[in-house]
């Protein structure tokens, strides 16, 4: 909410969306949005591809969540952050250079990933921003996923998929 915040002090006609995969989350960000009562902000109960289909920017955690926003060709930033030690374990145990399944996809950074330390609203921010006017960051990211979609009506669902299951394999 600080990250909408600051955005809303950037262009206050901006609205956000925000899909709750739960009640219990519903619940969770109406307690949260209280201490924002200026945001201009809609709760939507499930429904994600639906918010993502009619977003002009998403900002989302990694997993399949960033394939889905892929296949609809919408601008992304990828923050995540976790507790302390699970980010040690994980950052340890890590075999490939990005989290955001487009880029591992693609082995290249065409999704920003602000992650753990990274991840403050400043810096998110900053990789949205731009993302909003669809200027040149958006449009190389629609490109990408444009070539992505092209791929896959070649087979590459299957390549991708095989390279992803081979990523997966302990000890390989």
């Amino acid at each position: 909410f600080e990250v909408a915040s600051r955005l809303s002090q950037k262009d206050p006609g901006i609205h956000f969306v925000i899909p709750a995969a739960s009640s219990d989350r519903m619940a969770q960000i109406r307690r949260e949005l209280a201490h924002f009562p200026d945001l201009s902000v809609t709760l939507v109960d499930g429904r994600s591809r639906e918010v993502m289909a009619a977003a002009d920017a998403i900002l989302l955690a990694s997993g399949t969540a960033t394939l889905e926003a892929m296949l609809l060709k919408k601008p992304m930033v990828v923050a995540y952050r976790m507790g302390e030690i699970s980010w040690q374990l994980s950052s340890r145990l890590a075999t490939t250079r990005f989290v955001a399944l487009p880029n591992v996809l693609a082995d290249d950074c065409i999704v920003p990933e602000l992650l753990q330390h990274a991840a403050t609203p400043e810096a998110i921010v900053d990789a949205v921003w731009p993302l909003l006017s669809q200027g040149d960051k958006a449009l190389a990211q629609a490109d990408a996923f444009q070539a992505f979609h092209q791929q896959l009506a070649l087979g590459y669902a299957d390549r991708a998929a095989q390279a992803l299951v081979e990523l997966a394999q302990p000890g390989e």
